[in-house]
């Protein structure tokens, strides 16, 4: 049976990283499901047919990590439709063996709540910010605006908000290093398999 790794949290926190990270380590499949609500939003047209439409060609498009394709991700994922469209894709993913890494905003609560175990990841919001002014050589305080309004709508949207899962190990990131955070998440998926 696939062992299943759920990782939440706001954007720019290290949950990618750190997702995968833990595949490579533990042999497992990684699925980033941002990707699958970037690409819908930059395909543009009915959000909900963009989503139904999605190809693998759809998610090696150069364009899914601007933050243009950010916020469009997140205003289509606003749309219970365009997320039913892509909850039995994001399923399937999760039952590869040996095991799946999935991460994204909903995964410990709505599209996997039986995952083995469940990481919701976060750091401050200036560290967010500056991590992702760095990726995109944007300017930080840009990014802070727009990460502070898209973790708002994430948040207070109706349809799976983005909140940790009730038995999910919070892990902050604010302070440390990418090893130091792998290793965190490595010991956890170590003291889960353990039991």
């Amino acid at each position: 049976m696939a062992f299943i790794i759920a990782i939440d949290g706001p954007a720019a926190s290290g949950k990618g990283t750190i997702g995968r990270a833990l595949a490579a380590d533990l042999g497992f499949h990684h699925l980033d499901t941002g990707l699958l609500y970037r690409a819908t939003g930059v395909k543009g047209g009915d959000p909900v047919a963009a989503a139904r439409g999605l190809v693998a060609a759809d998610l090696a498009r150069d364009d899914l990590r601007s933050a243009e394709a950010g916020q469009a991700a997140s205003r289509v994922a606003a749309i219970p439709e365009v997320r039913a469209a892509l909850i039995d894709f994001q399923r399937r993913f999760a039952m590869r063996e040996p095991g799946a890494v999935l991460d994204g905003r909903d995964i410990g609560t709505v599209i996997c709540p039986q995952a083995d175990l469940k990481l919701y990841v976060v750091a401050s919001d200036q560290v967010r910010a500056m991590r992702r002014a760095s990726e995109l050589g944007a300017d930080p305080a840009e990014m802070l605006a727009q990460l502070q309004e898209r973790d708002r709508r994430d948040s207070q949207r109706a349809s799976a908000p983005l909140r940790p899962a009730d038995d999910a190990v919070v892990l902050d990131t604010t302070d440390l290093t990418i090893e130091q955070a792998v290793a965190a998440a490595l010991s956890a998926v170590g003291r889960r398999r353990a039991t």
